[in-house]
């Protein structure tokens, strides 16, 4: 699970974020200035820090000059989020280091696209790697997936939705949460949507014995288990 480190001295801002990038399935850590963002830094390096410019004591620019000075945390992804709106302050964040840079007031709805850009760009070589779950093997730089040589043959969003479950084993997602990390920024369409491509995800994968892997979790959502092994020798 990635965890998002939000540096903002708002606290109602901060709660914000905080409750959408868990709905999203990330794990956040809280600072409000920048030696309590410091030390969470120093005790676990995150995947991602989210850094309000503005703080008491030390400013979010300085603190971003900073990590890109040191070694452990020159790659660290930064967003930097402001009430600053001026180019030039636009500018000079991008040159403190900062990955991307959002204004307030901001869409939540963007601030999540644009976490996951950074974390794409930032890590590319994780999207490219195939996976093998239960048997099941997923290929995204070949976009084909296998089960004891047979193919599967699968539809583009299919495919997203099983590398999702894939790369999240054993773990209950829910319609939201999957409408987010798989459909990304199509906002408007409907939790029920999922369900219909759960559904053709299944009757992908029946010709290979796996439909069985996707679980419905009554009143909770839908996940990818990988104990079908026993029943599939």
């Amino acid at each position: 699970m990635s965890l998002v480190l939000v540096v903002e001295d708002e606290s109602a801002i901060a709660e914000l974020i905080s409750l959408n990038l868990r709905h999203a399935g990330y794990e956040v850590t809280i600072a409000a200035d920048a030696e309590q963002a410091q030390a969470a830094v120093d005790g676990v390096l995150p995947s991602l820090v989210i850094l309000d410019w503005m703080l008491p004591g030390l400013s979010g620019m300085a603190l971003s000059k900073r990590w890109r000075s040191e070694a452990r945390t020159r790659e660290l992804p930064i967003i930097m989020l402001t009430a600053r709106a001026d180019e030039g302050d636009k500018i000079a964040g991008l040159d403190a280091g900062a990955d991307d840079y959002l204004t307030k007031p901001f869409s939540t709805h963007e601030l999540m696209a644009r976490i996951r850009a950074v974390l794409r760009r930032k890590a590319p070589e994780a999207l490219d790697s195939a996976v093998e779950v239960g048997g099941l093997r997923l290929d995204p730089a070949t976009r084909r997936v296998t089960r004891d040589d047979r193919e599967v043959k699968i539809g583009a969003t299919e495919f997203r939705l099983l590398h999702f479950f894939m790369t999240h084993p054993e773990r209950v997602h829910s319609r939201a949460q999957l409408l987010d990390r798989v459909w990304g920024d199509h906002v408007f369409i409907e939790e029920r949507t999922v369900d219909v491509h759960v559904k053709r995800l299944r009757e992908a994968l029946q010709p290979v014995q796996s439909a069985h892997m996707i679980e419905t979790v009554r009143g909770a959502g839908y996940r990818l288990t990988q104990q079908v092994q026993a029943f599939s020798a």
